[in-house]
């Protein structure tokens, strides 16, 4: 598992060129199903434009694709999907709506248009990075309970809601590269007394 840049929110950008309208709209995508959701939902909010140009990277699988939707071919999706792979972004999705104006742009023109709109969007967007991160499940004893909650704030580290028991449990999210350094932590400062089981591993963004 290795980890990728990809973004935390939906942004979407708006532009008047020669007359014509273009909107891009980009969205967190994960899977195929996923794009075809975005496009349709994009579609119904903006109905009768002339064309619907888009590109994705999905980072299971290495997918990608653009579509120029009826634009002189490359001028459309090309360079959105450009932007995307110069930025080494992943699971996403950039459509870019047009309403046609009456002005041809040329391909010179198209590519810039698109382009241009799908990076003003972009520009809004919070990007991350997404790493492995350790789940680890803990089964804390109440007297260590205080101590622990404020190791882990110290060490910034993510965890699950707490379970209220026999003990507390919770997942906790460790670094993988720290994963070792955590588990020699854990026993050394709990003297053993707090069990963890490895559940795992998932990415998250990066602190």
């Amino acid at each position: 598992m290795e980890g990728f840049y990809t973004i935390t929110k939906n942004t979407d950008a708006e532009q008047i060129i020669e007359k014509s309208r273009f909107i891009a709209l980009v969205s967190e995508v994960i899977t195929i199903d996923d794009t075809q959701q975005h496009r349709q939902s994009v579609e119904d909010k903006y109905p009768n434009a002339r064309h619907y140009v888009l590109a994705y990277r999905l980072h299971e699988g290495r997918l990608e694709k653009a579509s120029d939707d009826g634009e002189p071919q490359g001028t459309g999706g090309r360079p959105v999907l450009d932007l995307l792979q110069h930025r080494q972004l992943w699971n996403i999705q950039i459509i870019v709506v047009r309403y046609f104006g009456g002005v041809l742009l040329g391909t010179g023109g198209l590519s810039r248009a698109y382009g241009g709109t799908a990076r003003l969007a972009l520009e809004d967007a919070e990007i991350t990075l997404l790493i492995p991160h350790q789940i680890y499940q803990l089964r804390i004893p109440y007297p260590l309970y205080e101590q622990i909650k404020y190791q882990i704030k110290q060490n910034n580290w993510d965890t699950s809601p707490e379970q209220f028991s026999e003990e507390v449990s919770f997942d906790i999210y460790i670094p993988k590269e720290e994963a070792e350094d955590f588990e020699q932590w854990l026993i050394e400062y709990t003297n053993k007394q707090v069990p963890f089981e490895n559940m795992g591993t998932e990415l998250r963004p990066k602190r």
